[in-house]
Parts: structure tokens; C-alpha cells; sequence
């Protein structure tokens, strides 16, 4: 290695550079959420975003890339959670180094500059006896160019064959999938040294530390057929992948990951904010690794939620919390590692750097939340512990651990983990199948039409002036397959060789319509984007359809005016928020369609109604300017030299739209827009709210619809007016009063319920359990009158002279609920009241606390109310 090469930092420059000198262009880490790719959940490998380009579905002005692509693997197929921490090499989130060919080079100039770059003392120089190479077992192209060419030994060349079950099935043939590009591959490994277990690659030893994979050199020249055929392709390419981290170990002389200079740093960093000196301890490792995952999927718009992406980040957050609680963390700390995070990762922490304040605030929150859950969830997990006969917990308990209280399996597994007990993994995927099972059951979700396709061709979009053309079918699909023809009632999706119907992109939905020609009539109830291709999704009304056919396209031009006129102030919206709440907000997602808009943002803070009311008439003082909407081609650097933001969910080529509304707005966009604001006519803002932490949420209407949105109201004005008996302008004071009116009934109702039951105490008192010879009340009363029941409760100890109360007070308007909880004097010497609410408090997502006769918790879990019943008794037993 040279010397200037020392960090991780430098390892992942040096590697571009040297692609750049071979003529290959650098292309940016794609995001973390695949674009137009459902089949992935997250950028797993570096060539996910040029999966099209090896379909052939696209092409670019480059024929050679190189990349250093952030890489998530902790949900689906590739799924590496459970290991983190605990071996030297796994990862949540990696960086994955490659250079790629689009039909440009092939095996001899991928070995050689892999071999260059690796050995050659002008960049890593790694010693050339450290290295060996394994192929495919029939790749004599590969093993001659290594054995003859580069003059690696034959001893060190090692032929894999079909070790996976069948043929082609082995690891060194990849293949995208069931069909498609594939062909045999080429990894290269570094040997640490005989003071290491482990054999070399296809011994039975080969698991172990000596051998290293550290680069994986993709040949893919075969296309597989649905039968299995291999066809070689016309072009055949390179895909290569290799780990940075892995990479950085052995240029750095470490046989782990985690003792690279990156990772050295965040760990140090967090033994320093927990108070830790084992620097060796396995759960700063995972708190290492979890704050890379977890700040670049928020940077890429994931935000925590209970299903799909927002679920896994949940998890990884929730466990690096877990193994913070395990080194003694005593408050929120894993959001502080976010702004080290960024200094350690050098450029490639840029991405995060806008992001910051809502990284950091969203982690917070996350970590607040998960601290009452993890109480709760831990009383429950310690009590089924406790009642454990074998060492093999159930996987109904690990499931309803996970569904009733939000406890993630994993950290079910880490807690038993440490007191050496398994998890029934089984049982819980079962129910967790079960689960899904009568979720589909109940939605009636059809995906006939989810299926993913595959079209070759590349369709030309011409609607951004006109409204109609005339275009000829290059393909048509039905349930995801590529039929010759449409019969009439039949579904399908059509693709056209040239259309003026917008496909679904960047929050704006996609047109409907017709397709027309003579008898023919195709309706369209959807456009989506397939590659390069436009689909037109929908049903054959009338006549036939065939490959070839020429059809007039007729987009539904009311529909799409209106969608028009919402995009056009999604792009005055965002400027009024920039302009009066600050330059830190930043487009989240949206939605754009005919009835209204809807524009998600990053901001920390509520906004108050005076602010909304600036913003509305921001946006409306634009529209009324009548600035001239235009756009432009032009190279994206010059694009965002000119000040011109992306769009949050938008993919942009080399060549983008910008879009301008005089000197108020510039923003890339693809979408469709009216020609002056003054189209929009007004602007309404119908609602404002939080959908997660930092990220807050306007809904609005625009046109037509935002005029009849006013005439409603007024006319709801006017009922209201004569119902209440008074003048508009007297409403609010008029409504006002019979609210606190009603509010004052309700209490005296309350009172009158309470009041009843205190001369029910003889009822009550029958009612008791008696548990280890104490009499113990349990009751649920409906009333926030906390004092009256305070009383009942004093009554109901004179009563029973020895034993336990215990009332929930529900109070069903503010949905909380208050648990009370009463010791009789000669118990307060073993039991204390304080201790009881304590215990209790978690079933109802609460906290409390009290003295030993009396105390009382809050909370807002009404449905938790009988297990907290039914924890008293394990609780008097346990003192």
C-alpha cells in the first residue's frame, strides 16, 4: 500500500481514481430505496441502479462505471441483523466498491485492472503471494488469463463447481435472477496468515479468518432462458463488487472490520459518551454499525414506522438502543453519534449533512419511544423467563412480545441470548405468516397487475404540449407475461412506442384515458413506468388489439389540467415553506393528483395557524403574479449550479428539466405543469399535521376544486348559522359556550357514576380475589374525578382492614387512563403502593409512582388495563 493510502476515506478515492484513469465514468451512490424496483428493499449490491442497463432497457452516454454504492442488507433475501456485532465481517449498512462494463470490456481487462489496481506499488500494492483467485469450475477463459497472463500459480487458482444443489447453482456463477443476464464469476481472496483458522475457498475449513474474499469479478455473458438454456448475449459485461470495509482490514493490517480507522473512531466516540473502557465489547460494535444504517435510510427518506422499510429501521434503531441500555445508558445518547458519523465518513458523509438536524431529532424520538416500550416489553419477556420450563422460549410468546407491545423478535432473541436460551424462530415465523395471512384475507388487495415486466422497448413522451398523437404497440403484457394480441374484456398494459400519457413519477399519478383506432377502445385506468418504457394499464372495451396496431392516444385533458394546476403549486409551496419557516426544509414525498396535493417536508417544530396562513398567502401572491412557467433543458451540474433543487422520489438522468416560475421558484422536475401561475387560480391549505418525527405533512387544493372547497364552507356557515340561531360572525363564541356546557354536564355525569359506586363498596368488596390471603379489588370506572376516587378507595381500606385496591380510571374523552392504587396500614411494613403502580404502570404505556399506601400512574393504553389486572398477582407473589 502506499503511503499515502491510510484511511478508509483514501481507500475509497484511490479506488475511483483508478477507474477514472481507465476511462470509466464515476456515478454517484444511488439511494438506499431502489427506484422502480419493488423486488428489492433496499440498495443491497452496487449494481442495483444499472439493472437496467444489463436488462438492456436502457442506455446511457457511458459504457464504463465506477462507483462506491452504500449498501443496506437487513431485511429480506439479504438479511445480515442477527449477526452484527458478532462476527468480524457482517454489516447492516456497507460501502461496496465496483467498476462495471456495458457491453465494453470483458474477462482480460476486468482481471487486469483488478490485478493492477491491487497489486501495483502505484495503488494498494498488496503483496502478490498474499492473494489467490478462485473461477468456475469450466472457466478455462478465466483460469488462462489468471494462470497465463497474470501468473498466478496453479496451486492458487481454484475451480468451484455447482456446490449449491444443480447446475450453475455454485458461488461462482451469479445470476439476476430466475432468468435473465447471468454467467460464471471470478472472486479474489487474501490470505492473513497461517496464525489464523481457515482453509482456502471449497475446503471444509473455508469459513474460517485465514481466507478473506475481499472482491468478487462478474462475468456475465449468458442470457438463462425459462428453460433453463444459457444463450450468450450479444454483449456480454462486467459487474464487480467489493466490500470497502473488507478491503480497508487488509490494507490496514487488522483481521476485523471493526478495527479499521472508521469504525475505530465511532467506537471510541460512543465508549467516551456511555462511560465505557472495554473497548472490545461486542455492543459498541453494534452501535457502530447501526448509526450508518440507520442515519443514511433517514437521509434517504425512510422514516421508523410498523411495516416494509420504516419497520426494519425501527428494528436496527431498537437494537442499538437494547445494546446501549447494556453498557448503562441512562438517557437518549444514539442520536449524538450522528454528527461524528458525518465527520468519519469524509465525502461520502455529505450526503448526510443537510439531513442532520432531522436525523438527529428523528433517532431521538425513536429512542425516547422505545424506552417505555422496552420497559414494558422486558417486565412481560422476565416474567415468561421466570415461568420457562427448558431453555427454548415459544415462538406464540416471541410473537406476542412483537404484535401486542412492539417488542422486536431480535431483541427477544438477545435478551434469551444472554441468560442461554433459544428462541422457537419456527413457531414465531409461523405466527408471523398467520399474521399476513389474515391481512390479505381482510384487504382484498389484488396484484395481478403488481407483477413486475420486463419491456425492451424505450417509449418517447411527447405530453408535455400536446394532448393527442398516433402511436404504434411495441408490446402488450398480460399477468406480467408478453402476449401478440388483446382480446375485448381483457386486462393488459400496453407499451407504445411514442405517448402523450404521463407515467406515475415523482408524486405526480399517472393519466388516464383512451387508445383509440376505428372499432378499437382501450381504456386506461393507469400509467406506470417500466424501465424505459411507458405502460398503459387497463381493459380492452371494444375490438381487438394486436402487436403492430396503430392507436390514437387520447389522455383525459380535465383530469390532467387539474393534476396540472396541484403539481404547479406543490413547486410555490415548497418555496413559501423555505421562505417562512427556513432553508432546512426539504421535500419528503408527495402526492400529486386531480382532487388535491399533498407535500410531506422536513421541519422539527408545529406550525402555528398565523405561519400557515403567511405560507397559504405566499403561494397565493405568486399565482396571482401570472409568472410565465417554463422549462429547460440542460447538464444537471449546470442545473444545480443555478440553483435548481431536486425533488424528493425524482431519478434524474445526465439531461434534466428545469423548472422555473419567474424569479420565485427552480426545481428539476418531469412532470406536467400549467403554463402561467396564474392558471392555479387559489390556493387552499385543507390540513397540517406530524406524520413522523421532523417530518410534517400540508394537504391542499388548487383550481376548480379549491373553489368549491370555499363554497362548501359557506354554505356549511350558513346551516350552522340558522341551526345555533345566530350570525356567522357569532358562531365560534356561540359553539364555544354549548361545548363547555356539554363538557360540564359530562363531568357532573361522571361525578354522579362515581358517587354511585362509592355506595356500591358492599359489591365491590364481594367481588374481591383473595391472593396469598390478602384481599385484593380490582375495578374499571369510567370518571376523572381522581379525588372522589381517592376517597372510595380510603372507604374501601377501612373495609377489608387487610388487602389491596386497585381502580382504572378511564377517562374515554382524552383517551387515558389512571391506575390508583391503595395498601391497607398493616401492609405498608412489606408492600408498598409506589412499587405496585411502578410494576403496573408499562401495561398501560405509562409511568407513576407514590407513596407505600397510596399512588397513581398515567397512561394512554386503555387495552393494557386487564393485564396490568392481571400482573398483581405475580407482583405480591414476587415480594
Amino acid at each position: 500500500m502506499t503511503n499515502s493510502i491510510k484511511t478508509v476515506a483514501d481507500i475509497r478515492q484511490t479506488f475511483i481514481r483508478f477507474y477514472e484513469s481507465k476511462g470509466h465514468q464515476a456515478v454517484d451512490s444511488s439511494s438506499l430505496v431502489p427506484h422502480n424496483d419493488p423486488t428489492l428493499l433496499f440498495t443491497n449490491a452496487g449494481m442495483n441502479q444499472f439493472k437496467d442497463l444489463f436488462l438492456g432497457a436502457q442506455k446511457r452516454d457511458y459504457t464504463r462505471a465506477v462507483t462506491a454504492q452504500r449498501c443496506v442488507r437487513a431485511g429480506g433475501k439479504h438479511n445480515d441483523l442477527e449477526n452484527v456485532g458478532y462476527t468480524a465481517r457482517h454489516h447492516t449498512f456497507f460501502e461496496m466498491l465496483g467498476n462495471f462494463s456495458f457491453g465494453d470490456y470483458f474477462k482480460k481487462d476486468a482481471i487486469h485492472y483488478a490485478w493492477e489496481l491491487l497489486t501495483s506499488p502505484q495503488w494498494f500494492g498488496l503483496p502478490k503471494e498474499k492473494l489467490l483467485v478462485t473461477i468456475y469450475h469450466t472457466d478455462d477463459e478465466a483460469y488462462d488469463i489468471w494462470h497465463k497472463e497474470i501468473g498466478i500459480p496453479h496451486e492458487k487458482i481454484i475451480r468451484i463447481g455447482d456446490n449449491k444443489g444443480e447446475k450453475y447453482a455454485s458461488d461462482n456463477f451469479w445470476q439476476m435472477g430466475d432468468t435473465g443476464p447471468c454467467g460464471p464469476c471470478s472472486e479474489i481472496f487474501y490470505d492473513h496468515g497461517e496464525h489464523l483458522f481457515g482453509g482456502p475457498p471449497g475446503s471444509p475449513d473455508e469459513d474460517g479468518d485465514r481466507f478473506i474474499e475481499i472482491w468478487n469479478l462478474v462475468f456475465m455473458q449468458f442470457n438463462r432462458l425459462a428453460d433453463g438454456t444459457l444463450e450468450n448475449l450479444p454483449k456480454p459485461s462486467i459487474d464487480t463488487g467489493m466490500g470497502l470495509e473488507r478491503l480497508s482490514a487488509v490494507l490496514q493490517h487488522v483481521n476485523s472490520n471493526y478495527d479499521i480507522d472508521l469504525f475505530q473512531f465511532l467506537i471510541k466516540t460512543i465508549a467516551k459518551i456511555l462511560n465505557v473502557t472495554d473497548l472490545n465489547n461486542k455492543s459498541l460494535r453494534v452501535i457502530a454499525d447501526h448509526i450508518r444504517s440507520t442515519a443514511f435510510l433517514i437521509g434517504d427518506g425512510v422514516l421508523p414506522s410498523n411495516e416494509g422499510r420504516g419497520y426494519v429501521l425501527r428494528r436496527i434503531i431498537r437494537r442499538a438502543v437494547r445494546h446501549g441500555n447494556l453498557l448503562g445508558a441512562k438517557e437518549a445518547f444514539f442520536h449524538k453519534l450522528v454528527k461524528p458519523l458525518i465527520e468519519v465518513m469524509d465525502s461520502a458523509g455529505d450526503a448526510l449533512k443537510a439531513q442532520q438536524s432531522l436525523i438527529e431529532t428523528t433517532l431521538k424520538a425513536e429512542e425516547e419511544q422505545f424506552a417505555r416500550t422496552l420497559e414494558r416489553g422486558l417486565i412481560l419477556l422476565d416474567e415468561a423467563l421466570s415461568n420457562l420450563k427448558g431453555n427454548e422460549l415459544s415462538g406464540e410468546i416471541v410473537f406476542r412480545l412483537y404484535d401486542t407491545f412492539g417488542f422486536p423478535s431480535d431483541l427477544t432473541a438477545d435478551v434469551c441470548r444472554e441468560k442461554n436460551i433459544t428462541i422457537d424462530e419456527t413457531g414465531f415465523l409461523r405466527e408471523m405468516d398467520n399474521q399476513r395471512k389474515r391481512a390479505r384475507e381482510s384487504s382484498g388487495f389484488n396484484t395481478q397487475y403488481a407483477a413486475q415486466i420486463n419491456p425492451t422497448e424505450k417509449s418517447q413522451f411527447e405530453g408535455y404540449e400536446i394532448d393527442q398523437t398516433v402511436a404504434t404497440v411495441k408490446s402488450i403484457f398480460v399477468d406480467g407475461k408478453a402476449v401478440n394480441a388483446l382480446s375485448s374484456g381483457e386486462q393488459g398494459i400496453i407499451i407504445l412506442d411514442t405517448t402523450t400519457f404521463y407515467a406515475e413519477s415523482g408524486g405526480q399519478i399517472g393519466d388516464t384515458g383512451q387508445l383509440v383506432a376505428n372499432q378499437t377502445l382501450f381504456e386506461v385506468q393507469d400509467t406506470q413506468k417500466y424501465a424505459d418504457a411507458i405502460g398503459h394499464i387497463g381493459i380492452l372495451a371494444q375490438g381487438s388489439l394486436k402487436v403492430g396496431d396503430r392507436l390514437n392516444t387520447q389522455i383525459n385533458e380535465m383530469r390532467r389540467e387539474a393534476i396540472r394546476l396541484n403539481h404547479s403549486a406543490t413547486h410555490l409551496l415548497h418555496s413559501a415553506l423555505r421562505e417562512t419557516l427556513g432553508t432546512h426544509v426539504t421535500q419528503k414525498g408527495s402526492l400529486v393528483n386531480e382532487e388535491a396535493l399533498r407535500f410531506d417536508f422536513s421541519h422539527n417544530e408545529s406550525i402555528s395557524n398565523d405561519e400557515l396562513r403567511q405560507i397559504e398567502h405566499k403561494v397565493n401572491k405568486a399565482i396571482r403574479k401570472n409568472f410565465l412557467i417554463e422549462t429547460h433543458l440542460m447538464n444537471i451540474d449546470d442545473a444545480k449550479a443555478k440553483g435548481a433543487m431536486a425533488l424528493f422520489g425524482e431519478k434524474y438522468s445526465d439531461t434534466v428539466r428545469v423548472l422555473s416560475m419567474g424569479d420565485y421558484s427552480i426545481e428539476l422536475c418531469g412532470g406536467t405543469h400549467a403554463k402561467r401561475t396564474g392558471d392555479i387560480g387559489s390556493f387552499i391549505i385543507t390540513s397540517e399535521s406530524g406524520i413522523a418525527a421532523g417530518i410534517r405533512r400540508i394537504e391542499a387544493t388548487t383550481g376548480k376544486t379549491a373553489l368549491e372547497l370555499i363554497q362548501k364552507n359557506q354554505d356549511n356557515l350558513s346551516s350552522l348559522s340558522q341551526f345555533l340561531k345566530t350570525d356567522k360572525d357569532s358562531l365560534l363564541e356561540k359553539i364555544t359556550a354549548q361545548v363547555e356546557k356539554n363538557k360540564q354536564l359530562e363531568k357532573e355525569i361522571a361525578q354522579l357514576k362515581a358517587a354511585q359506586l362509592s355506595q356500591n363498596k358492599n359489591e365491590l368488596i364481594s367481588q374481591a380475589k383473595t391472593i396469598n390471603g390478602l384481599k385484593v379489588i380490582t375495578h374499571k370506572v369510567h370518571s376523572n374525578d381522581i379525588k372522589l376516587l381517592r376517597n372510595l378507595i380510603d372507604d374501601l381500606k377501612n373495609q377489608i382492614t387487610t388487602g389491596i385496591i386497585v381502580l382504572a380510571a378511564i377517562d374515554t374523552e382524552a383517551n387515558k387512563v389512571t391506575l390508583l392504587a391503595g395498601i391497607t396500614t398493616d401492609l405498608i411494613n412489606q408492600l408498598s403502593a409506589g412499587k405496585l403502580v411502578a410494576h403496573l404502570a408499562p401495561f398501560i404505556d405509562g409511568k407513576g409512582g407514590g407513596k407505600p399506601d397510596f399512588a397513581q400512574a398515567g397512561g394512554t393504553l386503555l387495552t393494557g388495563i386487564d393485564s396490568a389486572f392481571n400482573a398483581i398477582e405475580s407482583w405480591i407473589t414476587s415480594q
